[in-house]
């Protein structure tokens, strides 16, 4: 069996979110993007995005409506696609559990 090496994470959930919030503000901002304009071309209500920007919280699905909006469909479509692993001894697990359905 192979044992959770990820039980230590150096970022917590909530600086985790703040850095999400910081790097979507910027690219809105970076595009000279306002809240509203953001709003009409996600479907997410700007109340939901000045909510993100100021107190980090957000639905999965309205922060990939507005990466996507933002044009990074290919980045959300990229994250948690390659397995992680820090040995060879993990790897060999990780090929092994590939066709999986189940996690027990």
């Amino acid at each position: 069996m192979m044992r959770n090496k990820y039980i230590f994470d150096p970022y917590p959930l909530q600086v985790t979110m703040q850095h999400l919030a910081e790097n979507l503000k910027a690219r809105r901002l970076e595009k000279r993007i306002s809240t509203k304009s953001l709003s009409e071309m996600s479907g997410v209500p700007a109340s939901s995005i000045q909510r993100f920007e100021l107190k980090h919280a957000i639905s999965l699905e309205s922060y990939v409506k507005l990466a996507k909006a933002l044009g990074y469909s290919e980045e959300i479509m990229q994250l948690l696609s390659q397995p992680k692993y820090d040995t060879m001894e993990e790897l060999l697990e990780i090929n092994k559990n590939k066709n999986k359905k189940r996690g027990i």
